[in-house]
């Protein structure tokens, strides 16, 4: 049966409208990450499966407790090196802190170069109070940072505000332009390829396979240029500048992450909250830290910083609750979008103040998973946390069995 859908995206307006007829509603992922995570003490639960008892965090979702999972013992095996290990949340590559390091693909971009650009963006990176210079989720197949989007405005513009005939027309050019490139550096390599050896050749076979990936996407970037884009469902978000306005900046990309799945204009989005550059921050509108969420995590044990922490932990887990709750209030051809969004929040840190990276907290939420229990592996032997990646690609309709470090599946996990 041809649904009404069908007929609109020939027309190229499909972007930004409900599903209809028999259509499913496609998968989508949100991976949230905190680079100086949570206190562990009063964020792991006591007791496994299905009757754990929820710890002091928790208790803040209880009203969700069926709609997500925690996990304790899970983290990525060899990758230490304290603060520096953010940017191989979704990489799982060792060495962040060694000499001549180069950092592999990210999850994010594993699962877009996977499905193909189906959406007018493969993937939206955001950041709130993120280095976006040094700092990043999202890494290339080669390890080049992707930076993120920190600008709720900008990304609105980017997402909704179509551009006028020659601002499209320019756009077109730039690409055009971008392809002639491609076209000179594939008849060079062709002209000396010849005269290269075996292990040569093969790094040349290589890099023209990565040249004409990128030539494809070229061709599928010039198609959507042309297309409408969708009719946002608000006004454009105020513009938010103040790093000490870290939680007020974190609820709007969360917010600005909805929007994209609900227009459709991406199916995955990796949101970096960049605690580590955050100054002093204001706690539930009111009150001000005594110092920067990087000096509050080392806390040393002291009373002050601790109970600083906990304000923000348990904001973080309000602003969770606040996100499942949008989601689940909207409903995409007789589903609700939480039940076809994975929501992932977790950290690099396993606990900021001794610098481990070990057990780190991981939550997971939507998706269509049997959510609702504690899954509980080896605090001494952590199971690799790639082995959840594997199981969300797979949700995602990814063909894969493995990726970066992983061993195999999640047991309890479906």
């Amino acid at each position: 049966m041809i649904t009404r859908r069908t007929v609109l995206r020939g027309a190229g307006v499909a972007l930004g409208l409900p599903l209809f007829g028999d259509v499913k509603p496609p998968m989508r992922m949100l991976i949230i990450a905190n680079n100086l995570g949570v206190l562990p003490k009063y964020f792991f639960p006591e007791g496994a499966g299905r009757e754990y008892t929820l710890s002091p965090y928790l208790n803040v979702l209880a009203d969700w407790r069926k709609e997500f999972t925690v996990f304790s013992g899970l983290s990525h095996p060899g990758v230490s090196g304290g603060h520096s290990t953010d940017n191989c949340f979704l990489t799982a590559a060792r060495g962040a802190f060694k000499s001549g390091f180069r950092n592999s693909i990210s999850l994010d971009q594993f699962a877009a170069e996977k499905l193909g650009q189906v959406t007018r963006f493969p993937s939206l990176n955001l950041g709130v109070n993120i280095d976006k210079g040094n700092r990043s989720l999202s890494w290339t197949r080669d390890g080049v940072l992707l930076p993120a989007e920190d600008s709720a405005p900008k990304l609105y513009q980017r997402m909704f505000v179509q551009g006028d005939p020659e601002s499209v027309a320019r756009q077109l050019h730039r690409l055009e332009n971008r392809g002639s490139v491609l076209d000179t550096l594939l008849d060079e390599t062709r002209r000396f390829g010849g005269k290269l050896g075996g292990e040569d050749r093969a790094r040349l076979d290589q890099y023209v396979t990565s040249v004409r990936e990128v030539e494809e996407r070229l061709v599928t970037a010039k198609e959507w240029e042309l297309r409408a884009k969708p009719a946002p469902s608000g006004p454009a978000p105020a513009a938010l500048y103040e790093a000490r306005l870290f939680f007020e900046k974190f609820d709007l990309m969360l917010s600005m992450a909805q929007l994209a799945f609900e227009s459709d204009s991406t199916r995955i989005v990796t949101l970096m909250a960049d605690a580590f550059t955050t100054p002093v921050f204001q706690l539930n509108g009111r009150d001000t830290t005594t110092e920067s969420y990087h000096g509050l995590s080392h806390h040393g044990q002291a009373e002050g910083k601790v109970k600083q922490l906990q304000e923000a932990d348990r904001q973080q887990m309000t602003l969770l609750k606040g996100l499942w709750g949008r989601l689940a209030s909207r409903v995409e051809n007789g589903r609700r979008l939480l039940d076809q969004t994975m929501v992932l929040y977790g950290s690099n840190m396993g606990d900021a103040n001794m610098h481990d990276n070990t057990n780190l907290p991981i939550l997971l939420a939507g998706g269509g998973f049997a959510h609702g229990q504690h899954l509980v592996f080896r605090k001494d032997n952590n199971l690799p946390l790639c082995n959840l990646f594997v199981a969300m690609l797979q949700r995602m309709g990814v063909e894969a069995s493995s990726f970066a470090s992983s061993t195999g599946g999640v047991a309890g996990l479906s």
